[in-house]
């Protein structure tokens, strides 16, 4: 990448993340979105079809360790779990294959994403910080949803709360490009769902939870024993788009099962290992590439400065 493409890069990094501080208030040591969250510890273990899709080290192993990050998703680390804005709620995997050494996978739980390029996402936060209740009408964030479907289509889709973090499915944004020890390439999204049924909870019980509901669930659930997500693959066909997160796959595309995440424990020192972590949206493990979505490459920018200025806060807690 050439210097001008790297300061364009960070420049527009900047840029999202003081979109996200102008929406959100300055929250120094938190993430400028899905802030509220918690880290556990657990154990992957691949499914004996994953190596038909991708030669990952992760895959060729009897485990692996992981942490498993659950998050609401605004930028606001004390959001009421019940509140709206704290959906999507978010999942991060990270994979632990060697010391200093490792892979992660990044899912919310709507399928899909509201825009294709990192430049009509900073738009649309400008736009909602823009279109406060005393905006004209029709406001900026109006105007910007007539003019982009796939965000329209993603406001408007159905974000019920779960009645835990282990009972929501999530859905990877990105596609990648998985190739298997024989060198055969095929493109997926990952899927992750809960062991057994995806579990939400109906408007009375939304509007009686507890502020930290998801939280204090997620603790007295692992507490009381190993708690298990499975995670698929869906396989694109040859004519699909792989590249533009706003575009669903038909329904019918197949799934490989790639293997299952169990979690056993609360990382200690939580709060601390949060502000440190940096999840990362691209594989860089052998067998797992990105593809060319345009989202890629700004996402990865944008996650790194966030843990940079998380790590160093002006004010830490």
């Amino acid at each position: 990448m050439g210097s001008a493409k790297i300061d364009y890069a960070t420049s527009l990094a900047a840029d999202v993340l003081q979109a996200f501080d102008d929406l959100n208030g300055p929250q120094p040591g938190y993430r400028p979105a899905h802030a509220k969250g918690i880290l556990l510890s657990g154990l992957f273990r691949p499914s004996p079809e994953a190596p038909s899709l991708t030669r990952a080290p992760h895959v060729q192993r009897d485990s692996t360790p992981v942490w498993v990050r659950f998050s609401d998703f605004a930028g606001i680390p004390a959001i009421p779990d019940n509140d709206p804005n704290a959906s999507p709620h978010g999942i991060a995997i990270r994979f632990y294959l060697a010391e200093h050494v490792h892979t992660d996978i990044i899912a919310h739980s709507v399928d899909g994403f509201p825009v294709r390029t990192v430049e009509d996402f900073l738009e649309f936060l400008r736009a909602v910080h823009a279109s406060g209740p005393d905006a004209a009408k029709p406001s900026p964030v109006e105007q910007f949803l007539g003019a982009h479907p796939a965000a329209l289509e993603f406001v408007q889709a159905p974000k019920p709360m779960p009645a835990s973090f282990a009972k929501a499915a999530y859905y990877a944004v990105n596609a990648y490009q998985f190739t298997n020890a024989g060198g055969v390439s095929r493109y997926g999204r990952y899927r992750i769902r809960p062991d057994g049924d995806a579990e939400s909870l109906d408007p009375a019980a939304v509007a009686k939870a507890a502020p930290g509901m998801l939280f204090e669930e997620i603790e007295s659930r692992v507490a009381a024993g190993p708690v298990k997500m499975r995670i698929a693959v869906q396989v694109a066909a040859q004519e699909d788009v792989v590249n533009d997160s706003t575009v669903h796959w038909p329904a019918g595309r197949p799934e490989i099962a790639f293997g299952t995440v169990e979690i056993t424990g609360i990382v200690p020192d939580n709060d601390a290992e949060q502000r440190h972590v940096i999840f990362d949206p691209i594989p860089r493990v052998d067998g797992i590439a990105p593809s060319d979505d345009p989202l890629l490459d700004p996402r990865a920018t944008i996650y790194l400065m966030s843990g940079r200025r998380r790590r160093h806060p002006p004010n830490s807690r």
